[in-house]
């Protein structure tokens, strides 16, 4: 019986996951290609099986029985699955439909595993079928509700919030402005004794020294990062607080920069730049130019609708834009270089981050702001691994990970936008073939109004 609060997927899907449970049982061996293990940025030319759901083994003439699925890769390129560490899982009251539409467009795109940023309690129960494969999509791992001005009212309740998530079995907490210095402190020190961690924004009233001090997990969108370049933020008013620190471009001093890398690395705190969001909402392109981007066709038609009212209200400042933008980039990057570890997050189903399309423009900012493509895969492969603890669960192309795998027609370590040249999907053993993939995306669309 499907736990409660876990809907039925869209019919295509539904399909795709018959004829997924069909095959569960088969060998898979993946041939006639190149393998990018991650394990280094060498390319090998290997074969790679995979048996109940996890890697095999990898090498040459590895053989086949009758229970083996051939699949030839007629030169292209195997990676591992990738990570959307900035996830927004729909809640209930934005319509099971638009839910089950957002985690296939992941899986279409690649995504094998979800950091869910904004949890709800059917996020639960809809994890465990997620790992049964009684719905289709990601690996989630899900904060709770998020702890922000309107969702605390006081330390006590801070705490009291922290337990009840963490007895309700949310894998971490979810940070959103608003919070007093005193509600954050008391949920950092909760969370501490709980054994659960924390991770979002940055509220105003702490600054980003103080969270780098309380062992605030991630930092997302490199909220106060910007505000803390500033010798004296507060004397710009509520720039402060909009934009993530747009407003304070002119006023940044770049040379506090080292000291924050060194503070950041010393903290062991993460980093989810979400470098795409910032570039929507900047003044790089115009209303129309957003408006008119071929991925809408798989967004709803009132939320695209939603976000064109906004981007054509949207006041635009084409130099501090791009100032804004470029700050960001020398940001990543010197915080990369720093030894900080960078995560790949783009913050979808957001504002014109449409699920899975927007993570493969995530992937290209992280090569514009410096990174090297193998680089910026490793953003969404071994570093998300690592950053979860679960090394030997996946991340990489070895044997005992799980098979989460993407085939690309093209090597994306000669240019990262290969990584959206792919021909076929495997979310921990069920195989998504490139006519499933493309059947599903048509349905979404066609359910949006495209054609």
């Amino acid at each position: 019986m499907r736990p409660s609060g876990v809907s039925n997927v869209l019919t295509i899907t539904l399909l795709s996951l018959s004829s997924l449970a069909a095959n569960a049982e088969s060998d898979y061996l993946f041939t006639n290609g190149h393998l990018i293990t991650m394990a280094s940025p060498d390319v090998i030319q290997a074969d790679l099986l995979v048996r109940d759901g996890r890697i095999k083994t990898m090498g040459r003439d590895l053989g086949t029985s009758v229970n083996t699925t051939v699949i030839d890769m007629r030169g292209g390129y195997l990676i591992p699955g990738l990570a959307e560490m900035h996830a927004h899982v729909p809640a209930p009251n934005q319509g099971q439909q638009y839910r089950d539409d957002v985690l296939f467009l992941w899986i279409a795109h690649g995504i094998t595993t979800a950091r869910g940023m904004l949890g709800h309690p059917d996020h639960l129960a809809l994890k465990q079928a997620l790992m049964d494969h009684r719905v289709s999509g990601p690996r989630l791992i899900t904060s709770g509700p998020s702890f922000n001005g309107n969702s605390v009212s006081s330390p006590d309740q801070a705490r009291e919030m922290v337990r009840a998530q963490k007895a309700a079995g949310y894998d971490f907490l979810k940070i959103h402005p608003g919070l007093t210095l005193a509600e954050y402190d008391a949920m950092a020190e909760e969370a501490r004794l709980q054994g659960i961690g924390f991770a979002g924004h940055v509220p105003a009233a702490v600054g980003l020294t103080h969270a780098l001090e309380r062992r605030q997990l991630t930092i997302d969108h490199l909220d106060g990062y910007i505000a803390a370049l500033v010798p004296e933020p507060d004397a710009h008013g509520n720039r402060v607080r909009a934009g993530f620190g747009v407003g304070l471009t002119p006023h940044a001093d770049i040379t506090r920069l080292v000291d924050l890398v060194r503070q950041t690395h010393r903290a062991g705190a993460w980093i989810v730049p979400t470098q795409t969001l910032l570039e929507n909402s900047s003044s790089t392109e115009s209303a129309e130019e957003l408006i008119s981007r071929a991925q809408n066709v798989y967004l709803p038609r009132t939320l695209l609708a939603n976000f064109s009212r906004r981007a054509r209200n949207a006041a635009r400042n084409e130099d501090l834009g791009t100032s804004f933008l470029e700050l960001r980039s020398h940001i990543i990057k010197s915080l990369h270089d720093g030894g900080v570890g960078i995560l790949l997050g783009s913050d979808s189903p957001q504002y014109f981050n449409v699920p899975g399309v927007s993570i493969h423009r995530e992937l290209e900012s992280m090569v514009a702001a410096g990174l090297t493509p193998y680089e910026a895969l490793a953003t969404g492969t071994t570093n998300p691994a690592r950053f979860f603890g679960l090394e030997k669960e996946f991340g990489r192309l070895q044997p005992g990970l799980a098979a989460d795998l993407v085939w690309l027609s093209r090597n994306p370590l000669e240019n990262i936008a290969n990584s959206r040249s792919i021909e076929g999907v495997m979310i921990r053993g069920r195989w998504m073939d490139k006519r499933m993939r493309e059947a599903g995306l048509a349905d979404i669309a066609r359910r949006n109004g495209g054609s």
